[in-house]
C-alpha cells in the first residue's frame, strides 16, 4: 500500500505540532508563575538590599562573578556565599565579608586579583545584606556543589 505524504497532510502536522507546542509552552509558564511565589522571599527585601544590589551592579561583580548561575565564571558563584562562609550567622559574615572586601587585592603570586573598590562600612554592610538575602532565595539547590 503506497501513501502518499499530501500536502494537507504536511499542513496537519505543522499546525498540529505549532499547538501542541504554544500549549506546553503556556502550561509550563503557567506553572512557572504559580511557582515563583513559594520559592522568592520578596517579603525579605529591604532598604539595604536593595542599596546592596545597586552596589553589585554599579560595581560590575557580575563581570567576574557569577550570582544563580547568572554571570561571568572568572571568579566563584556568590548565591551561596553566606552558607559557605557565614555558617548562618549573619554578624559573623558582615565582618568576614568587610575583612575580605578590604583585604583585597591579595598579594598571593599566580592568583586572580580581585580589585579594590573601597567600600565604606555600610556599602559593605550593604553589599553582604544582599548576598544574605540571595542566599535564601530557593535555588531548587543550585549551584550543585556548596563551593559554587
Amino acid at each position: 500500500m503506497s501513501e502518499r505524504f499530501t500536502k494537507g497532510m504536511a499542513r496537519n502536522i505543522y499546525y498540529g505540532g505549532g499547538m501542541f507546542f504554544m500549549l506546553l509552552f503556556v502550561g509550563l509558564t503557567f506553572d512557572t508563575v504559580v511557582a515563583i511565589p513559594e520559592r522568592e522571599n520578596r517579603d525579605q527585601l529591604t532598604a539595604e538590599v536593595a542599596h546592596g544590589k545597586a552596589l553589585w551592579e554599579k560595581n560590575n561583580c557580575v563581570g567576574c562573578h557569577s550570582l544563580l548561575g547568572e554571570g561571568a565564571y572568572f571568579a566563584p558563584e556568590l548565591g551561596n556565599v553566606f552558607t559557605r562562609r557565614g555558617a548562618g550567622n549573619e554578624e559573623a559574615f558582615h565582618a568576614y565579608f568587610a575583612a575580605w572586601m578590604a583585604a583585597q587585592p591579595i598579594p598571593v603570586e599566580g592568583r586572580r586579583k580581585m580589585p579594590q573598590f573601597n567600600l565604606t562600612p555600610e556599602e559593605s554592610r550593604a553589599l553582604s545584606q544582599f548576598l544574605i538575602w540571595t542566599s535564601r532565595i530557593d535555588t531548587n539547590e543550585w549551584p550543585p556543589n556548596n563551593e559554587g
